[in-house]
């Protein structure tokens, strides 16, 4: 910087100036033939020491001082020379700070910014970064703050003494200055931190608008031609564009991620491939190589619909999480679930907290119960199509906005989302053929619908990551362990099916409706093996394609134990979430609840209710219309 300025008034009597250098100052910010305003901190033999900012430091030598001196006395100096080893010496000014007339006049800290995409450039030399706190994580060492810029997410430890917290005024959403060196520590750069300010005023204001335009701009999606045309996905492509904007807005800004999802093969086809992407766009945008193992977690839910058990389970771990880790309160990924009035007490319960939730989902929904409280819901009913559109279809094309280079990855995906929910879509047909154009035909696509449903019994509520993506043929899935691990589960699952149906079909009850449609019943809870696989839900939609076999005709199918029951039609039109919102009016004090497709869902009631739950179940049925278009045996439209 240049100063126009002598140390001395002028023969004209213009008055001096004298500079003051601010506390974050350093050696750079010291021009030689320049005055500046100094303070003693210190007095030898040989002379005096002066600070002029909190690190800039040196010698006046005793041969240029006249006078006594005291600490803490002001004065003002020249630089004489910086020595080889880095060390300054300073000479008095002729300036009188009680009696001649001068200007003080501020010296602020230039900072050239290095962003956290140049970090590598720079290890072991001098930054200063300009960003915003979003992790504040205490350890039994340094403070590790991580704090994003327009680049990425950088950590940057500070250390006050062992499990001792730096800084301890700054908090997270802060936008601060840090002066530091970059190093590599264990994969990741770390910045060691020399000086960290809060910004204030306009400086704090011009950060963040640079923060928030470039977080904006890095947070739109890619744009991706959908792996098929499907006229009937064009209505939903702004919404998955709006969700993909919103999930890598909040890796951007630090924020984790908690993937909740039904745990059935459309509900794994959905959250693997998003879990993917992200894990992706995280080691992109955090220099942390843990980062993903900390920002996003996939999490199965057995019913369908949003317990309260997990939401009070998810919410726990996530302020267990802020107060252990510092971290933000997550944000809620419901994806193939989440539609339905069963969901709003858990969402009502995240509601008085700050976490986000985004809800993807193809059962029939309740959007006067839930839209308030999500903020984002995509849903193919919302736009005049049906259960159809899988989730894991949406989630393919979600994936590959946040990501374009899983592309090759995923292209039988949708075909196996497709045949896990037995989808009758238009589309399905060129899902198929793209399939088999990555060597999955239709036998290889059942195989490995059967072993995601067999595992996910058997895995509970784990998320079993490498287990399912070796199924799925995704991440670094080994292709021989892959065909050989889903033949296994596929020829146990069959198996295990044939076993339940030996002992159980001789106990399924029949009758003939009205409308010539077959009903079959079985109480799963005394005719079926229990805690082993197949569940109830599976052993009902076992018998149900078995009787659709031989019979050829519309089929209905109902499994219920003491007090729940799983429907399943082919060929005739339910419309299960109608039925249960009517038998809730027409049954008080039954507790009924429930919801699903039109062809597939399950109820539950009050377990001394269930004969008249049951009985008035069965008359809604009775007066059903068949409909050929939602039968097994209709052709797929390319």
């Amino acid at each position: 910087m240049t100063r126009d300025s002598a140390g001395c008034s002028g023969e004209d009597g213009d008055v001096s100036v004298v500079y003051d250098l601010a506390a974050d100052c350093t050696a750079s910010d010291v021009e030689p033939d320049t005055p500046y305003l100094a303070e003693i901190n210190g007095i030898v033999e040989y002379g005096v020491f002066v600070d002029l900012s909190d690190t800039v430091s040196g010698l006046v030598h005793e041969s240029v001082l006249e006078g006594t001196f005291r600490v803490g006395q002001e004065l003002v100096v020249e630089l004489e020379e910086v020595r080889d080893n880095g060390d300054m010496a300073f000479q008095p000014v002729d300036i009188d700070l009680e009696d001649d007339e001068y200007t003080l006049e501020p010296v602020d800290h230039e900072y050239p910014l290095t962003g956290t995409d140049r970090l590598e450039a720079n290890v072991g030399e001098q930054i200063h970064l300009e960003g915003e706190i979003v992790q504040v994580k205490q350890t039994g060492g340094p403070t590790i703050f991580h704090i994003a810029d327009e680049d990425g997410v950088v950590p940057c430890a500070a250390f006050e003494e062992a499990g001792v917290r730096a800084y301890p005024s700054l908090a997270v959403g802060d936008v601060v200055r840090v002066t530091g060196t970059p190093e590599n520590r264990e994969g990741s750069v770390q910045i060691e931190v020399d000086g960290l300010s809060t910004l204030e005023g306009d400086d704090a204001r011009d950060a963040r608008d640079r923060l928030e335009a470039a977080l904006e701009e890095r947070a739109q999606p890619h744009d991706v031609e959908p792996l098929i045309e499907w006229p009937a996905f064009e209505k939903l492509r702004d919404n998955l564009r709006e969700v993909a904007t919103l999930l890598r807005r909040t890796v951007l800004e630090g924020r984790p991620i908690r993937v909740r999802h039904h745990a059935d093969g459309d509900g794994m086809c959905a959250a693997v491939p998003v879990q993917l992407a992200l894990e992706n766009f995280i080691a992109e945008v955090h220099q942390d190589a843990d980062a993903s193992e900390h920002l996003i977690k996939r999490l199965p839910a057995k019913a369908p619909f949003y317990e309260m058990e997990d939401a009070t389970r998810d919410l726990n771990f996530a302020l267990e999480d802020r107060s252990r880790h510092g971290q933000q309160l997550p944000l809620l990924l419901m994806l193939d679930n989440g539609s339905t009035a069963e969901d709003v007490p858990a969402y009502e319960t995240l509601s008085h907290y700050d976490i986000p939730i985004v809800a993807i989902d193809h059962h029939h929904p309740d959007p006067e119960a839930v839209g308030d409280l999500l903020d984002a819901h995509v849903n193919p009913y919302l736009h005049d199509e049906d259960y159809r559109i899988t989730t894991g279809m949406l989630c393919v094309e979600l994936a590959r906005m946040i990501d374009p280079g899983l592309t090759d990855d995923l292209r039988h995906i949708p075909a196996v989302a497709g045949v896990s929910d037995r989808s009758k879509a238009d589309a399905m047909g060129q899902y198929l053929e793209l399939a088999a154009e990555n060597d999955y035909d239709e036998t290889r696509l059942r195989d490995v619908s059967e072993a995601l449903d067999y595992a996910a019994f058997w895995l509970r509520y784990n998320s079993g990551d490498h287990l399912i993506q070796d199924i799925l043929e995704l991440s670094d899935a080994d292709e021989t362990r892959h065909r050989k691990l889903v033949s296994l589960l596929a020829e146990r699952s069959r198996r295990d099916v044939d076993r339940q149906l030996g002992d159980a079909m001789d106990h399924v009850e029949h009758e003939r409706l009205e409308s010539g449609a077959h009903l079959y019943r079985i109480d799963v809870e005394h005719y079926a093996h229990r805690f082993t696989y197949p569940a109830p839900g599976k052993t009902t939609g076992e018998i149900h394609d078995r009787k659709i076999t031989e019979t050829g005709d519309p089929v209905i199918t109902i499994g219920y134990g003491p007090d729940f029951a799983v429907l399943r039609s082919d060929g005739v039109r339910l419309d299960i979430p109608r039925m249960v919102s009517e038998l809730e009016d027409e049954l008080p004090g039954a507790g009924v609840s429930g919801g699903g497709h039109l062809v597939v869902g399950s109820i539950k009631f009050l377990a001394g209710k269930r004969e008249a739950v049951i009985d008035a179940l069965v008359e809604k049925m009775a007066a059903a219309d068949l409909d050929e278009a939602l039968s097994s045996a209709a052709p797929l439209e390319n």
